[in-house]
């Protein structure tokens, strides 16, 4: 830690008599730090610190609460966890509890409107069969109704939305989807994947007075989490223009590193047309004084295990027969992995299934050797399930896993069941990443799939076991994150992935000064309680941008 003290500058703010986890490379600990415009100018000891102190200097006494930097979120999605506050939100409820919600918002829907919503998971119902659409049909006859899975892999729709969608029973399933068919080979109101991309095209767009507000939710959401930084895991040209001119407008002050991604469920020809156009702005980088960066490209290479659309070798063991569905062809895979790599963008792969992330793998290895001596800190998303030698793989071709903990919540209920004990043992493997080599491990909760709380993420990470401490000697335990790795994972883990590691996720002279105070000591609490951790405030570049009055 660089502790040279500068006695002419003079801070704006000191915090002193903390317990503050700095996560720098030594992981100190330390009892105070000082604050000029957006930057730390000093970390380290109270008697110290002092020496920074002028006439305006601001004095916080943090009473030896907890303070470690602001969580980067390393793979969420801003829109809709704004749009989820403005539509049904089917989240941890029953079939029958939705269908209610269904039928409430059918009272109050015109001709031409939709009924949308998200987060259904059919594993936490008392029958956990994929629902259909005549139950839909029940309670909404005439208005078309559209709700995403909890994975988003997955729609369940009714009669109307089919028919406005233009699919019949004879309607063949897209590539990288499918239109779920019964006995019979009637469509049963399921579909996966790219087979989405009928709906969201007649589905009629949201106002842009609408998008803005949704972002200006998910800001909210994020400070009341304690999150200074997301990296938003997929969004277009138009979302990221309407983006810059609310930061413009003074409106965000989240910190944003964005995926560019073609939006919706393109074609391949759609995906090269469209990359090659947007390729040509560039690269954007530190905008609005280090609010906003675009210098990542965001593809799938497959589903989700949830709706048994992530691409695997062998068959799903509870659906013999079918292998998920893969995306794209090697040879498509390597052409558009090459054209962004090539005009220097950071790739960034979905891949949940083995058969997907050893495509992910070969495809880069591919490209690493046609585009050498290349900081690329290429990153394969979620990394679910992987063959044994994929996970050295990884390590040698130095492609960033990052990983998703809080899935292990519900993806605990099914996964053996989907995937069989042998494949398993490289499920959610993080423990033998880290033991192959593994330095760059970022953690994020894929938001919002699962809930924003960093701190039930390091829980699950830390426990392996879900919010009912379940099951209590955890969930293959020996795949468990240590705490230190937890915090690391969601803070300078994150700020590596996004090129960012000298300018935030530690707290560290010279760097942004962005952190957060918490109820109560992370490292040696118990266990159990780090998913009770509350935010007491959030300060973004100096800036108090949440605080909880309840309990200051």
């Amino acid at each position: 830690m660089d502790n040279y003290i500068d006695i002419q500058v003079k801070a704006d703010t000191i915090y002193l008599n903390g317990n503050i986890y700095t996560v720098d490379k030594d992981f100190s600990i330390v009892e105070a730090f000082a604050l000029k415009d957006d930057r730390f100018i000093f970390v380290g000891s109270n008697d110290d610190v002092m020496k920074y102190a002028g006439e305006k200097t601001k004095i916080v006494d943090l009473h030896h609460k907890t303070v470690i930097p602001g969580i980067i979120e390393s793979h969420l999605h801003v829109d809709n966890i704004g749009i989820g506050k403005m539509e049904l939100d089917a989240r941890m409820k029953t079939k029958e509890e939705i269908l209610e919600m269904v039928a409430g918002e059918y009272k109050f829907r015109k001709s031409g409107e939709w009924i949308k919503g998200d987060g259904w998971n059919n594993e936490f119902w008392d029958v956990s069969d994929f629902p259909n659409r005549y139950d839909l049909d029940k309670v909404s006859p005439d208005i078309p109704v559209y709700i995403e899975r909890v994975c988003e892999h997955a729609s369940w729709v009714n009669s109307k939305a089919l028919e406005l969608a233009g699919i019949n029973d004879n309607t063949k399933n897209p590539l990288g989807g499918e239109i779920l068919k019964d006995n019979n080979g009637k469509a049963t109101g399921i579909v996966t994947d790219q087979a989405q991309e009928f709906f969201l095209k007649v589905m009629p767009p949201k106002t842009e007075e609408q998008m803005e507000q949704s972002a200006m939710l998910a800001q909210k959401e994020f400070f009341k989490n304690g999150i200074t930084t997301i990296h938003d895991a997929g969004s277009s040209e138009e979302v990221i223009s309407r983006w810059e001119r609310l930061y413009e407008k003074g409106d965000l002050k989240i910190r944003k590193y964005v995926m560019f991604r073609v939006e919706g469920r393109p074609t391949y020809q759609e995906l090269i047309d469209i990359s090659k156009k947007y390729f040509k702005q560039g690269l954007k980088i530190g905008k609005y004084n280090n609010h906003l960066t675009v210098r990542s490209f965001k593809i799938s290479s497959d589903g989700s295990m949830g709706a048994r659309s992530a691409w695997m070798f062998d068959d799903y063991s509870d659906r013999p027969g079918h292998k998920g569905n893969g995306k794209l062809n090697d040879e498509e895979m390597y052409n558009i992995v090459k054209l962004a790599a090539s005009n220097g963008f950071q790739v960034v792969i979905h891949s949940i299934g083995d058969a997907s992330n050893k495509q992910s793998l070969d495809v880069y290895e591919r490209v690493f050797k046609e585009i050498k001596n290349h900081d690329h800190r290429s990153r394969i998303e979620h990394a679910q399930v992987v063959i044994p030698e994929d996970v050295q793989r990884f390590i040698d071709l130095k492609v960033i896993p990052s990983f998703q903990p809080i899935a292990v919540c519900s993806d605990k209920l099914i996964a053996e069941a989907r995937w069989g004990k042998q494949r398993i043992k490289y499920a959610y493997a993080w423990r033998k990443f880290k033991e192959a080599g593994a330095k760059i491990m970022p953690i994020s909760t894929d938001a919002p799939v699962d809930p924003i709380n960093p701190f039930i993420n390091m829980y699950v990470a830390v426990t392996r076991k879900d919010l009912h401490g379940e099951p209590k000697e955890g969930w293959y335990r020996e795949e468990a994150f240590t705490r230190r790795e937890a915090l690391e994972g969601a803070t300078i883990m994150g700020a590596y992935a996004g090129f960012e590691e000298d300018l935030k996720g530690s707290i560290e002279k010279g760097k942004l000064s962005d952190f957060i105070i918490i109820d109560r000591d992370y490292m040696n609490c118990n266990e159990d309680e780090i998913k009770d951790i509350k935010v007491l405030e959030t300060v973004l570049g100096g800036e108090t941008v949440y605080k909880d009055e309840a309990k200051n």
